[in-house]
């Protein structure tokens, strides 16, 4: 499956983008496939290799992943950042941070080319929450630009400034 991120109507970054995601099951992981093109060279993107701090990864350019099963409150997130470094945060309610033990490291692959960035992400099943039913998705992305400017994507932005956080943006229903 294929879906669109969209920039929020507050994004300021200049240049021409387009962010795409692959989806797809296998073997009871999820595959992710980013894809982001444009004028690249007008975005910070912090170097393969780079420590950045590890609690704001989305402080920076970076592809985000949230996950939450449909009627339940809980969900998680996933920063990644071309650095290569990721985070995994859980909340048991709409920012309310919750404990959850550290899912194994999701296997990352990305590349450069003139024109684009891409990432492919495989999250192992114990990665996703636990519990039945449909699995929702928020699917978004921060751009920073060399200005300190921002673009945020998502599939879906709920009224008012950016939050990829809010319920209403958990747009893709993924049944297991």
């Amino acid at each position: 499956m294929h879906v669109a991120l969209r920039p929020h109507p507050e994004s300021v970054v200049r240049g021409e983008f387009a962010l795409g995601v692959e989806l797809e099951r296998r073997d009871g992981a999820l595959l992710l496939g980013y894809t982001l093109l444009g004028e690249l060279d007008r975005l910070r993107i912090p170097d393969a290799g780079a420590v950045l701090p590890p609690q704001r990864l989305w402080a920076h350019t970076c592809f985000e992943l949230f996950l939450a099963r449909e009627g339940g409150g809980s969900y998680r997130e996933f920063n990644f950042s071309p650095s290569g470094q990721w985070a995994f945060y859980a909340f048991s309610a709409y920012r309310e941070p919750a404990p959850a033990p550290q899912p194994s490291a999701p296997c990352l692959r990305w590349q450069r080319a003139l024109g684009r960035l891409g990432l492919d992400v495989r999250l192992p099943p114990e990665s996703l929450l636990p519990g039945q039913g449909a699995l929702r998705l928020g699917l978004a992305a921060v751009l920073e630009g060399h200005g300190g400017e921002f673009s945020w994507w998502a599939l879906v932005h709920p009224p008012g400034r950016p939050d990829f956080h809010a319920p209403e943006g958990f747009a893709l229903r993924w049944e297991e």
